[in-house]
């Protein structure tokens, strides 16, 4: 009988113990079943989330954001903001002069130390900011327009089916109608939905350093003006080498001290030959302005960039920013990422109002945008500029024919934000 009675009471303790789990779970979730999830929130989601607030408020109320950090946290990005991505944040009517930055008010383009100067009038040419200081700061404007960020919380798995999608996570599933997958370049969203996507992965080191050269600063380099304050410089001299890009350097800060961030930038078009490896070229492009990479703390980061074969949505599931392709061409993030935000926000509004949900027509708004044509056109310059790698070609390019590089970069390369409507 004491054992009959011992486990009644024990089942009842076990049920008690089931439903209050079962309470907290959904005291806990209460609300997770929405209409639109957005993982990530970099400036893709937010920007997302932003844009959403702007053209269909309605929507913005039911949507949540999903991130597996906690704001601000640590962003491997140079930090560079162009004038288009300070109209994009205009527009949203946002100032991004309200966080700390660096303002370079000339950009130089050179090839082996020469080339070509690019200045806008009355504004800076370059703003630099620190991303974590930034995705704080936009994550934190989107909260006062009333969505609702959730951080901490770490993604799966991302299963869309005909009546929506489920989200699986650390601290239970959501659902949802759309899922925007803002989650960066080897985000869960891409991989789950598009599992045999062709991937094109380039690669970038950086270096933060005091804005004074080594105390060697004669003997290494002799200096040739590469450190000077509010200038950035963007050097080809790795072109020939096989590497598909440049080496940056240009002024931040660092908890308001004024720093310099070095870097270099491989689209990766040549990843099956013999090149050298870029820590060394970076160390060279250092040299020349007096500074020591041996002194600074090197870090790497991938970046999948985009090509206009990328596939973009799946039924109920879009991609933005990082996830859906970066500027190969120069490697540029943030402003591409503003711009897809846009994007996707105007693809939901559409779907939500046809209830239709099948994104056939995403790629097409991608292509079709300012944005896309900017994408599509630096993805040709890119095949076109990094393969033809003779010195005397990139000599001629960014020396000998500075106008024609400077009106094509006009045209097809820069100034889209205005575009953008």
């Amino acid at each position: 009988m004491g054992i009959l009675l011992a486990g009644k009471t024990g089942q009842r303790n076990d049920t008690r113990a089931g439903k209050l789990a079962k309470f907290t779970f959904l005291w806990e979730n209460w609300g997770v079943d929405k209409d639109i999830l957005i993982i990530g929130a970099g400036p893709a989601g937010l920007s997302t989330a932003l844009h959403l607030a702007q053209l269909a408020p309605e929507l913005a109320r039911r949507t949540l954001v999903l991130e597996k950090a906690h704001h601000p946290r640590p962003k491997l990005c140079a930090g560079g903001l162009t004038p288009d991505a300070e109209m994009l944040l205009q527009r949203l009517g946002l100032d991004v002069s309200e966080i700390p930055h660096v303002d370079a008010g000339a950009v130089h383009f050179d090839f082996a130390g020469k080339g070509l100067v690019v200045k806008i009038p009355k504004a800076p040419t370059l703003r630099i900011i620190r991303r974590d200081e930034f995705d704080a700061w936009l994550a934190g404007k989107a909260r006062e327009q009333g969505i609702e960020i959730r951080e901490g919380i770490t993604v799966s798995a991302v299963r869309p089916d005909a009546a929506g999608v489920t989200v699986i996570t650390d601290q239970g599933e959501f659902r949802a109608q759309v899922v925007v997958g803002a989650d960066g370049s080897n985000g869960i969203t891409r991989r789950c939905v598009l599992p045999g996507a062709q991937l094109h992965t380039a690669r970038a080191l950086e270096v933060i350093t005091p804005t004074l050269p080594s105390p060697n600063f004669g003997e290494i380099g002799g200096g040739s003006g590469r450190g000077r304050v509010g200038v950035a410089f963007f050097d080809l001299f790795p072109v020939p080498e096989g590497i598909a890009g440049y080496t940056w350097n240009f002024p931040t800060q660092d908890r308001g001290q004024p720093m310099r961030c070095w870097g270099i930038y491989d689209m990766n078009l040549f990843a099956n030959e013999k090149r050298p490896p870029l820590k060394e070229l970076l160390a060279q492009e250092m040299m020349r302005g007096g500074f020591a990479l041996d002194e600074a703390e090197l870090r790497a980061h991938p970046l999948r960039w985009f090509a206009p074969g990328n596939a973009f949505s799946v039924p109920r599931v879009l991609l933005a920013g990082d996830a859906a392709g970066a500027d190969g061409l120069l490697g540029e993030g943030i402003s591409m990422a503003l711009g897809y935000g846009q994007v996707a926000a105007e693809a939901i509004r559409a779907a939500f109002g046809k209830d239709d949900f099948s994104f056939r027509d995403y790629r097409k708004r991608i292509l079709r945008s300012p944005l896309g044509q900017t994408l599509t056109a630096r993805w040709v310059f890119g095949h076109i500029v990094y393969t033809l790698r003779w010195r005397w070609f990139q000599s001629l390019l960014w020396r000998g024919l500075k106008p024609v590089v400077i009106a094509l970069a006009w045209l097809f390369v820069l100034n889209w934000g205005k575009r953008m409507h």
